[in-house]
């Protein structure tokens, strides 16, 4: 059976549940709960396992904080032995619009922490990843506090339906691989 891991990036505590860092986890909790699978605690990070038209999805939550979670994908694709190219990484990006949903097979950290640190962990940066565009609607120097910001109440309503998109990107991903997919969901 194939194997893959999907690895949702954001911060632990109930202080970031609703924060716009935490797309990585909504997502993951909202494909487990479609499932009916539960996270459990585990080693670097809570986890759960789904089938997707047969193939084994270990969804990882790390609870590593954002500015090391490479410590808990690097453990996870040795444990589990799952090849790079079967790992995806799911992360918030400040310089999309709201809501547009980028998935690429390699490329720098943007600027953002959590990838920064799975890139010098991986010692690569060819890896899949799908980025959720945040927007940067924030004043100069306050690029943190929007980030640990929650939704607004207009990006809460479209969130639902963004969702169920990245979810939907994530079984194809899964089913037929980054290039078919970049096709069919990028900028969607």
């Amino acid at each position: 059976m194939k194997k893959f891991l999907v690895i949702g990036l954001g911060n632990v505590g109930s202080e970031y549940v609703n924060t716009r860092h935490n797309i990585g986890f909504k997502v993951l909790e909202a494909l487990a709960s479609a499932s009916n699978t539960c996270f459990k605690p585990n080693r670097y990070a809570d986890t759960a396992t789904i089938k997707v038209k047969g193939r084994s999805v270990t969804l990882v939550k790390p609870t590593t904080f954002m500015n090391l979670s490479g410590k808990a994908v690097n453990y996870y694709m040795q444990s589990e032995k799952i090849a790079i190219e079967n790992t995806l990484i799911i992360t918030d990006d400040l310089a999309l619009p709201f809501g547009t949903l980028r998935m690429r097979t390699k490329g720098s950290d943007g600027g953002h922490n959590g990838l920064k640190h799975i890139i010098e962990t991986l010692n690569s940066a060819h890896f899949p990843r799908i980025r959720f565009g945040v927007g940067n609607e924030f004043s100069k120097g306050k690029q943190v506090d929007y980030v640990l910001g929650e939704w607004s109440t207009e990006e809460e309503e479209k969130l639902k339906e963004r969702l169920e998109t990245l979810s939907k990107m994530i079984q194809s991903f899964v089913c037929i691989g980054a290039p078919k997919t970049m096709t069919d969901f990028n900028g969607k």
